[in-house]
C-alpha cells in the first residue's frame, strides 16, 4: 500500500516513520557496543601495563643473574631460594657503585641473591666477609620463592637455572613462568 502511495504522490522518495525507528534503534545498539569495547579497554589498561611491566623487569633480572652467575666462580651456599657465589665485577669495590676502567681486571666478590615468596633481592660483599653488604630490592611480584636449581648439585654446581614464577595475569588463568640459566664458565675453567 505504500508503494501505491508513493507512485501516486509523483515519485517523492524517502523513509518511513517505521524505517527511522528501526535504523535509529539498530544505531543505538551498534553505538552501544562499540562504547562497552572502549570502556572496557580503558579499564583494563592500568592492569595490562602493570603485567607487561612485571614480566620486563623479570627478564631484566634474569639476564643480570645470568652474567653474574656466567662470571661466577663456585657456589658457596644455595637452597631453592638462595644463592650465594663467588664471581668477578666490574666494580671497584666489592657492593660499591664505581665502574673500574676498561684496562683494569675485575674483582673477585661474593654476591647473594634471596627470593622470598614475593620479592629478590641482591648483595655483594668481599669473600673475606660473606654476611657484609646492604641486601638491595631488585625484582618483586613473584609467586613463588623456588627459584634456584643446580646442575648437577648444589656442592658441584657448575651449571644453575633460576625460574620466576609471576601470578596469573588472569584470575583463572596459570601463573606466568619465566626462566634462565647459565654454566660458572671460571667453575669448569679452573679459575
Amino acid at each position: 500500500m505504500i508503494a501505491r502511495l508513493r507512485k501516486q504522490e509523483g515519485g517523492e522518495a524517502g523513509f518511513t516513520l517505521i524505517e527511522l525507528l528501526v535504523a535509529t534503534a539498530l544505531g543505538v545498539v551498534v553505538m552501544g557496543a562499540v562504547v562497552s569495547l572502549v570502556v572496557g579497554a580503558v579499564r583494563y589498561q592500568p592492569k595490562i601495563s602493570k603485567e607487561a611491566g612485571n614480566v620486563g623487569t623479570a627478564r631484566w633480572m634474569l639476564e643480570r643473574l645470568t652474567h653474574e652467575l656466567r662470571n661466577g666462580i663456585s657456589v658457596k651456599e644455595g637452597t631453592a631460594s638462595r644463592i650465594s657465589f663467588e664471581g668477578y665485577v666490574r666494580h671497584g669495590t666489592c657492593g660499591g657503585t664505581t665502574t673500574l676502567p676498561a684496562g683494569s681486571p675485575s674483582i673477585k666478590c661474593r654476591i647473594t641473591w634471596e627470593c622470598s615468596t614475593t620479592a629478590c633481592t641482591r648483595r655483594e660483599s668481599s669473600p673475606a666477609t660473606p654476611g657484609a653488604g646492604v641486601a638491595k630490592p631488585v625484582f618483586s611480584g613473584l609467586g613463588s620463592s623456588q627459584v634456584f636449581t643446580y646442575v648437577p648439585s648444589v656442592a658441584a654446581a657448575t651449571y644453575v637455572k633460576a625460574t620466576l614464577r609471576l601470578p596469573a595475569p588472569t584470575d583463572a588463568g596459570q601463573p606466568l613462568v619465566i626462566s634462565s640459566g647459565a654454566a660458572l664458565r671460571n667453575a669448569t675453567l679452573g679459575y
